[in-house]
C-alpha cells in the first residue's frame, strides 16, 4: 500500500501536463501508466505519414513552447521527440507497467483508493489518494464496428490504431471505413502507394485546409463563433466548391460551432480530395454487408477487397475501473458538462485531455486543475490549523 496526495492515470500528453504543473507547484503525484512508454498513442499507434494538424503554437504543452526553428505542422517524429524533451526538462518519472484495475472513493477515509497491476511482476498494488486524475485521453480502445459479416472475411482487417503505410497494400484492393481525418489521410496514403482505395462516407462533414483553421482558430480571438463559421464556410466552398457530385456533403451547422458542441472536428484536407477528384480514391455509401472477399454497399454495389481499414474511432475504458464515475463522467466515459466546465467533479476527481479540444484544451485542463488542487490543499491547511 501506498499514499499520495495526488495520484495521476495515464502518462499520454494530459498527464505529462499535469504532472509538469504539480512539479512547478511542489505538490507530489504518482503517474500511473499500462504501457512501457510514454506518449504510447503517437509512439505505437500513429500511422507513419501523421502530422499536427495544427499549428504549433496551439499544440504545446504548459510551460514549453515550441522552439522557433520546429516546422508549423510538426510531424510525428518532432512531437514525440518534443514530448521526450518535456518529459526529460521536469524530471517525470512515470509508473510504467501499471494497468488500473479499480478506483473507487473510500468514505470513511474520505481518500480514493486505487488498484493496480504491476504487469512486469504480475503483483497487484493498492494506492491511496487525496486527489485522483483521469487522465487517459479520448482514445482508449479501437472500435470495429459489428458489421454482417465481419468476422467472416477472410483478406486482412485492422483498425487504424494499427495501421502504419500503404507499403505493404501496392496493386492491392483496399476499403477504408471512416470519413474523419484518420480515414482520409490513411486513404491518402494507400492510393499514394499504388493500392486502389476505396472510402466509406455515410456522414455529412465540412472540409477545410490547415491554413483554414490556423486563420479560425486566430480570429476566435476577435469574432463570435457564428461569424467565423461563415468566413471559414465561404474559404472552403472557394478552395473545394462543390463536393456533393463525389459523395461529400456539408452539415448544416458550421466546422467551429459542431467542434464546440458535439467535439466532431472538421476534415483536414492534405491532398485526398484532389485523389477523389482524378478518381483514386472512389467514395462508396455505408456498408449492408461483408462477405468472404467482398463487401456489399448500400447502393447493391460488390466490390472485392484485400483488406480493409477501420478507421472508425476509440472508446473510452474509464468506466470499466473507475467505480465512482458518474460524480464526473458519463457511461460513455467523456464528462458531464462541457468545455470549459469539465474537469472537476465531486470528492476532488478530476479528468483532464477529455474534452475533445486538442492539446490546447489539455494545457488549459492541467492549469486548471493543478491551480484548484493547491488552492484546495491550501484551504484543507487552514481548516487543520
Amino acid at each position: 500500500m501506498e499514499k499520495t496526495l495526488v495520484l495521476i492515470v495515464g502518462a499520454g500528453p494530459a498527464g505529462l501536463a499535469l504532472a509538469a504543473c504539480l512539479t512547478k507547484k511542489s505538490i507530489p503525484f504518482i503517474l500511473l501508466e499500462r504501457e512501457d512508454c510514454h506518449n504510447s498513442l503517437w509512439k505505437k499507434r500513429a500511422y507513419d505519414r501523421c502530422h499536427l494538424h495544427l499549428a504549433k503554437e496551439f499544440c504545446s504543452l504548459p510551460f514549453k513552447p515550441h522552439e522557433d526553428n520546429a516546422k508549423k505542422y510538426m510531424s510525428k517524429n518532432d512531437f514525440i521527440n518534443y514530448v521526450d524533451d518535456y518529459v526529460d526538462h521536469f524530471g517525470i518519472k512515470p509508473r510504467y507497467h501499471h494497468s488500473v484495475e479499480h478506483a473507487s472513493f473510500d468514505e470513511v477515509q474520505g481518500k480514493w483508493e486505487i488498484r493496480a497491476m504491476d504487469t512486469l511482476s504480475n503483483v497487484s498494488r493498492v494506492f491511496f489518494s487525496t486527489f485522483l486524475v483521469v487522465a487517459t485521453g479520448e482514445n482508449g480502445k479501437g472500435v470495429i464496428p459489428d458489421i454482417n459479416g465481419v468476422k467472416e472475411f477472410e483478406g486482412d482487417i485492422l483498425h487504424s490504431s494499427q495501421y502504419k503505410s500503404g507499403l505493404e497494400y501496392c496493386d492491392k484492393d483496399v476499403l477504408v471505413v471512416g470519413c474523419g481525418n484518420s480515414g482520409m489521410e490513411i486513404s491518402l496514403d494507400l492510393a499514394n502507394h499504388g493500392a486502389n482505395t476505396s472510402i466509406v462516407v455515410r456522414n455529412s462533414f465540412h472540409v477545410v485546409t490547415k491554413d483554414m483553421i490556423w486563420a479560425g482558430m486566430n480570429l476566435m480571438k476577435y469574432f463570435s463563433i457564428k461569424v467565423v463559421d461563415v468566413l471559414i464556410s465561404m474559404a472552403s466552398n472557394i478552395e473545394f466548391g462543390n463536393l456533393s457530385k463525389y459523395g461529400i456533403h456539408r452539415p448544416d451547422k458550421g466546422p467551429f460551432f459542431l467542434k464546440a458542441t458535439t467535439g466532431r472536428s472538421p476534415v483536414i484536407d492534405v491532398g485526398t480530395v484532389a485523389k477523389i477528384r482524378e478518381g483514386k480514391i472512389k467514395v462508396r455509401p455505408g456498408i449492408s454487408r461483408i462477405n468472404k472477399n467482398s463487401v456489399v454497399f448500400q447502393d447493391q454495389i460488390e466490390s472485392h477487397f484485400d483488406a480493409i481499414v477501420f478507421a472508425t474511432g476509440y472508446k473510452s475504458t474509464v468506466c470499466e475501473w473507475l467505480k465512482d464515475y458518474e460524480y464526473l463522467l458519463k457511461e460513455n466515459g467523456f464528462p458531464k458538462n462541457r468545455f470549459p466546465n469539465h474537469w472537476k467533479g465531486k470528492n476532488r476527481l478530476y479528468c483532464a485531455g477529455l474534452a475533445r479540444m486538442g492539446l490546447q484544451g489539455v494545457s488549459r485542463d492541467a492549469h486548471a486543475i493543478a491551480t484548484d488542487i493547491q488552492a484546495t490543499l491550501r484551504s484543507m491547511a487552514y481548516e487543520e490549523s
